[in-house]
């Protein structure tokens, strides 16, 4: 499982015109789910995205997390985070999982994050979603439950 953590002042995601999902400040996690993915890559990217230390405390220090700031989190499903561009080009998507596996994947790793924090939003799943964000810092940090990188 990969994730691109954003610290965000806000983020949205709009729909068809209609914005179906919004925070204040705290984190835009990107997902994306390859087919081997199981629980435990849900688990570690959940602890890891909830207590990066990644925003400033009192002395301007990246030291506290999102749970120390009472943050938001807005997860959005993204299977191009497995692209492989290496050859060609025209990325490869092999490595992220199928649509219909990936859906219920999703589901359950918003679900291991919600058992862990409660204020949490979504994107739509498979949809054509329009994405705003105000990026703080900025400050974006690349995850892998695999340890790829």
């Amino acid at each position: 499982m990969r994730a691109v953590v954003q610290r965000v002042k806000n983020a949205s995601v709009t729909v068809e015109g209609n914005t179906i999902s919004s925070i204040g400040a705290g984190l835009l996690v990107l997902v994306g789910i390859s087919g081997d993915d199981t629980r435990r890559d849900m688990e570690y990217i959940a602890d890891k995205c909830l207590n990066l230390r990644i925003f400033e405390d009192a002395n301007d220090v990246m030291n506290l997390s999102l749970r120390d700031i009472g943050g938001e989190l807005l997860l959005v499903s993204q299977f191009t985070l497995y692209g492989d561009a290496r050859k060609g080009r025209r990325p490869s998507y092999i490595h992220a999982a199928p649509p219909d596996a990936a859906r219920d994947m999703f589901a359950e790793c918003v679900e291991v994050f919600r058992g862990k924090w409660e204020k949490i939003q979504t994107g739509q799943f498979q949809a054509t979603m329009d994405v705003f964000l105000v990026n703080d810092g900025p400050v974006t940090i690349l995850l892998d439950s695999k340890k790829e990188f």
